[in-house]
């Protein structure tokens, strides 16, 4: 059993406290009223909020008493035996309660998806798609190629950036002293929350900020660019080798020369590879951004779409899949060359 720390205590404890808060929700809300009733459950109130916290804190204690709490199951706090049994029985409820939640809210129907006029209509949506209007390739190579262009310079104009902060997002280079490890955290804090808001969002916003066209896309891609490769930038600095790192350092040289000298060798290949690799995964989201206003394609995609013109929307999902197939294949190449 790992030590019982008051603060592993604790962390188990409030664990459980919303371990509690939601059995309870979801055993009320949902199994009781929309399994076995079969009705929809009144509108979520705060009396109704304090109850199910009350729950939660009432069964957290009770458990803890008992020691056999879920928290202190995952935190290595459980004793041997019919506590520990208990607690694993208790996730177990959790789990299936949370699979028959997720059947109920996201209204699972095998009869909608299998009945004779759904799959007669589905056919006649394949049929379409699989019988491509040619008339549009120029128009949608046109638009194809402004994608790929689109997502080349969202990933040029992101690295620069991206390469500054992946060395301040890496904690073993930031932790010298009390100013650089505030540095660290509050980059930490700004790369996570911007890569925690898809590009999609992103996309309305800058439509919204610069107008709707190409250059709101490339922004939104530009800005998640420099989430996503900080962080991979800054883990692969946190892996490498300190021995060359600690040798430079003896001979008395700053922390800039120690960086240049002993990190950035030990990281050019890896930069590369995850900057091609996110070049391609570009080419992939700017199809999609551009169905609200990113530009490029998927503005072509979603204008088709809307008129259901399902004949040129099956062209350009064909050039979609072509392109992105081919631009995975020479990304793979590229990036196993450089290794």
């Amino acid at each position: 059993m790992a030590s019982t720390s008051p603060r592993s205590v604790f962390q188990a404890f409030v664990l459980d406290v919303f371990f509690g808060v939601y059995l309870a929700i979801t055993l009320h809300r949902i199994i009781w009223h929309r399994v076995l009733l079969n009705s929809e459950p009144n509108e979520l109130t705060m009396p109704l909020a304090i109850v199910y916290g009350s729950i939660g804190v009432v069964l957290a204690i009770l458990l803890h008493a008992m020691k056999a709490s879920p928290g202190r199951k995952i935190f290595g706090l459980t004793i041997p035996g019919w506590r520990d049994a208990l607690a694993v029985h208790m996730l177990w409820i959790a789990g299936v309660a949370t699979v028959v939640t997720s059947w109920v809210v996201t209204k699972v129907s095998l009869i909608d998806l299998f009945s004779g006029d759904r799959l007669q209509r589905a056919g006649q949506l394949f049929g379409s798609l699989f019988t491509p209007e040619f008339s549009i390739a120029g128009q949608a190579a046109s638009a194809m190629v402004e994608t790929i262009y689109l997502s080349l310079m969202a990933t040029l104009l992101a690295l620069p950036i991206t390469f500054v902060l992946g060395f301040l997002s890496a904690r073993n280079l930031m932790k010298q002293n009390n100013t650089t490890f505030v540095v660290y955290n509050l980059v930490r804090i700004a790369t996570n929350f911007t890569r925690s808001i898809e590009p999609l969002i992103w996309a309305i916003i800058f439509s919204v900020w610069v107008g709707i066209g190409p250059f709101a896309g490339m922004l939104a891609l530009m800005v998640h660019t420099i989430a996503s490769l900080a962080k991979l930038y800054s883990e692969q600095i946190e892996n490498i080798d300190p021995g060359p790192m600690e040798a430079i350092e003896a001979t008395g040289a700053s922390p800039l020369q120690v960086v240049w000298f002993a990190v950035v060798p030990q990281i050019v290949i890896p930069f590369l590879s995850f900057t091609i690799y996110r070049w391609d995964i570009n080419v992939r989201m700017a199809t999609i951004i551009g169905l609200v206003g990113g530009g490029g394609i998927g503005d072509l995609l979603m204008q088709y779409q809307g008129l259901g013109r399902w004949n040129e929307v099956g062209l350009i999902v064909l050039l979609i899949a072509a392109v992105v197939w081919l631009m995975d294949y020479i990304s793979a190449k590229v990036r196993e060359a450089i290794q």
